[in-house]
């Protein structure tokens, strides 16, 4: 069952129709090849590429009958073929079709997915140049930190995408193959040659050896590639998530005039976009998990794989979609409170200078652990009573003996600490950085 969620192509690509219509791609491919060779009659071809279809029902029909679903296509489509279609699924086994056309499914929906991490990626670009100097305090251990910029956060998940981008294509060159070499991968009906000429004409490469399959790293190879991506979307939203507590308020994602947060506490701006990537990036991650245990199959082939393999593969397709098409919406149309962000970063009135006052009162010659007491006392007092680190500071004589008031005030200098955002966005957007970060 294609889940409602499904964005219309995705969906169209792993209907009932579309795998069925890749089988009969294969079938009619490998019948082309043996016309040519002189094996399939010519007259037997043009009927078979003229009257050769299906419908669904049918197969499904016959299928309740014979228990085997190639056996079922494979008949349905002879029946309205006519007596040439003798001549359909000649030479082949039930797995040079289904192997072959499953591997085309996986490489058009890895182009699908390509579009839709474009996208992404391309919200996540703009974001980066349009908040690269918005000054935000950086939080490790969900504590307060040191100072960064919401635009270097942008470039860093922009430079992740980047990464999968990468990993995609890599992996949609491992699935884009085929094989017709028969039962145990040895051409005992056809020969390599046809197997060659098949995948040519289907935009496929030909394996360099087969058993009755198509090995399954590689599928297990494109899922752990849809599961990283997932693992980074779950990533990027539990970001905004967390940035939209209450408390917080730095980010929220999209919320819509007449949408409503709670059915019970009017005042929620819940955010459900951002929850519902998490949830689903559980679930492709999950069936990643089943893909490699679909690796490690009985001598050339059993058929434990296939049915997981019926349920794994698209719906992590389909979730994956609509998570990067969801997520997307949220980048482009979230709000972005800068204020809020500055508020927050002041909020430890100048505990998170105090990296750099450790670094000056050592470089003045202070022994670091001297200089690490001294700060540290101030930095836990001012925390415990609600008082002003930068005035504490000011007013240790032991700290003003080694800093004069002007290198005290350069400690807590925002802008030395976001000198280097630019080299940064060098490093992660190349010559783009010096534009505003609308180029291709």
């Amino acid at each position: 069952m294609i889940p409602r969620y499904s964005r219309p192509d995705m969906a169209r690509l792993w209907s009932d129709e579309s795998r069925f219509g890749k089988w009969l791609a294969v079938e009619i491919a490998a019948t082309e090849v043996l016309a040519e060779r002189g094996v399939v009659p010519p007259e037997a071809l043009a009927a078979i590429k003229k009257r050769a279809r299906f419908e669904v029902s049918r197969i499904d029909e016959i299928e309740r009958e014979v228990q085997h679903d190639v056996i079922a296509f494979v008949s349905a489509v002879a029946e309205n073929v006519g007596p040439e279609g003798r001549w359909l699924h000649y030479g082949l086994t039930s797995s040079d079709v289904v192997d072959t056309a499953l591997a085309i499914l996986m490489r058009d929906a890895c182009d699908l997915i390509r579009t839709g991490l474009e996208g992404l990626t391309d919200a996540v670009r703009e974001r980066a140049f349009r908040h690269r100097h918005a000054p935000m305090i950086g939080r490790t251990h969900g504590v307060h930190a040191e100072p960064m910029t919401f635009g270097v956060k942008m470039a860093l998940w922009y430079a992740e995408l980047q990464r999968h981008l990468a990993r995609l294509d890599r992996a949609r060159t491992t699935i884009a193959v085929g094989k017709l070499s028969g039962a145990v991968g040895t051409f005992s009906h056809l020969p390599p040659e046809v197997e060659e000429a098949v995948c040519d004409r289907l935009g496929l490469r030909p394996v360099p050896v087969s058993s009755q399959i198509l090995q399954r790293d590689r599928h297990a190879e494109v899922m752990t590639t849809l599961a990283l991506i997932a693992a980074s979307l779950e990533k990027f939203a539990t970001e905004v998530r967390a940035l939209q507590k209450t408390e917080v308020r730095e980010l929220q994602e999209p919320f819509g005039k007449a949408q409503k947060g709670s059915s019970a506490m009017p005042h929620k701006r819940n955010p459900v976009g951002c929850e519902q990537v998490s949830g689903l990036a559980r679930l492709v991650r999950t069936n990643a998990l089943a893909a490699l245990e679909n690796v490690p199959l009985w001598h050339e082939r059993d058929i434990s794989h296939s049915s997981v393999e019926r349920v794994i593969i698209p719906d992590s397709f389909l979730a994956l979609d609509h998570m990067l098409h969801r997520f997307t919406r949220i980048v482009r149309d979230m709000v972005v409170n800068e204020e809020r962000m500055l508020h927050n970063l002041e909020l430890g009135k100048g505990l998170v200078f105090s990296g750099q006052l450790l670094l000056e009162l050592t470089a003045r010659g202070m022994r670091r652990e001297d200089a690490y007491r001294v700060v540290q006392a101030h930095a836990m007092e001012a925390w415990e009573r609600g008082e002003d680190f930068r005035t504490r500071v000011r007013e240790d004589p032991e700290i003003r003996k080694a800093l004069k008031e002007e290198e005290v005030e350069e400690v807590f200098r925002l802008e030395r600490y976001l000198g280097h955002v630019d080299t940064i966005f060098r490093r992660v957007f190349g010559a783009m950085a010096d534009s505003d970060g609308k180029g291709g």
